[in-house]
């Protein structure tokens, strides 16, 4: 059996040749809905992989009762102290705890080709780069607290204008000067950092929006969160940092993803009437060649495969030509979305994705090409031109 089903594919791959154009139809059409659906699956995969870098185990938010984002929540100036005084947070060589009164907004930015957009500017309080110690000056210097001055991101110096040390962002009270250029692996590469004091007089704000903190080690999390959800002064939610934003990149890329496998399974099946509107014209063309092999004494089954292994090795050609496309074009590309920037991915694991998206349209699209062969009678395929 296996032996028939050897010799009859490769009677079946050295006619490809002769049948090249037709074959085309097949490798084009998969190449393309496997070269753009992964190209639109990299936005979805880059920016979960930018939020999720974002996160931290060893650190904890503190959010305001039912925020779903930094941006909803509201922890007042009273709030503050009894969150960073809580048991279980990690403390600095001066014995203060590790944590860091946040503040976030949006802020209007000139981008690179002229249109408008916008970004995030976080302040961070003097304990910041002890809870963020992944945040790394690249170029000029840190900002100082209590001064107006801001650092930018790598991110966010390549995607706007304007963004360059020495230049100047305008508040509400003035001019702020870029004083240094960092790096983080994350999301935040996309924002300008400021002092958060020194923000919140600025733009006349009243509450931070978050506490992140260092815990003193991953088991202290049950005590931290315990010790501020029974305080009857504190109306707040407590999660790992990690697994807070585990969430917010599964809601953020949701619909991505979603719009990205519905634009594939759409080519998809453009690419599956063209899969089998060829393998249908192979068995015509073959049709000789298939009944001389079974009155040679050849089954009908190895021919069925033969048929099915064709449609198999071009649609997964046409799959990784397409998958390479996306990664030479998209991979490693920084990207801008919501306010956030971060850097394309196509992985290993979209073209295994790609490769069996590819092999499920050659066996629809050659199963019922490969019956007609199996089952053709070999008087009529003999007697045919």
């Amino acid at each position: 059996m296996f032996r028939q089903i050897f010799i009859v594919s490769a009677l079946n791959f050295k006619s490809l040749t002769s049948r090249f154009w037709q074959s085309m139809v097949i490798v084009v059409g998969l190449a393309a809905t496997i070269g753009v659906m992964l190209s639109m699956l990299s936005m979805s995969a880059g920016m979960r992989e930018a939020v999720v870098n974002a996160g931290n185990p060893n650190r904890a938010i503190v959010v305001s009762k039912g925020a779903d984002s930094e941006g909803q929540s509201s922890i007042t100036r009273a709030m503050a102290p009894l969150i960073t005084d809580a048991p279980g947070i990690a403390r600095d060589k001066d014995g203060k705890p590790l944590a860091d009164r946040e503040l976030t907004m949006g802020i209007p930015v000139l981008r690179r080709d002229g249109s408008t957009g916008s970004t995030t500017m976080r302040g961070l309080s003097d304990k910041g780069p002890g809870v963020r110690p992944e945040i790394r000056i690249v170029q000029g210097r840190m900002f100082q607290p209590g001064r107006r001055e801001l650092i930018v991101g790598v991110g966010a110096q390549v995607m706007f204008q304007q963004m360059q040390v020495g230049d100047t962002v305008i508040l509400p009270d003035g001019k702020w000067p870029i004083v240094g250029v960092f790096t983080s692996g994350d999301t935040l590469e996309g924002q300008m950092i400021g002092d958060s004091e020194t923000l919140l007089t600025s733009t006349h704000k009243t509450n931070y929006n978050t506490v992140l903190v260092r815990l003193a080690s991953q088991d202290t999390l049950d005590a931290f969160k315990k010790a501020l959800t029974t305080n009857p002064a504190l109306s707040v939610t407590v999660e790992r940092h990690s697994d807070w934003y585990n969430r917010i990149a599964g809601r953020q890329t949701f619909t991505l993803a979603l719009l990205g496998y519905i634009v594939g399974t759409v080519m998809a099946i453009g690419a599956l009437f063209g899969c089998l509107n060829t393998m249908y014209s192979a068995v015509s063309t073959r049709g000789r060649e298939i009944a001389t092999l079974r009155a040679l004494g050849y089954g009908a089954f190895p021919v069925a495969v033969s048929v099915i292994l064709e449609a198999v090795l071009l649609s997964v050609a046409g799959a990784l030509i397409g998958a390479l496309i996306a990664w030479s074009l998209y991979d490693g590309k920084q990207s801008l979305f919501n306010n956030s920037i971060f850097h394309l991915s196509v992985s290993p694991t979209q073209f295994k994705l790609g490769i069996i998206w590819a092999v499920v349209v050659a066996l629809l699209g050659g199963l019922l090409p490969s019956i007609r062969a199996a089952r053709r009678p070999v008087v009529e395929a003999l007697r045919a031109t």
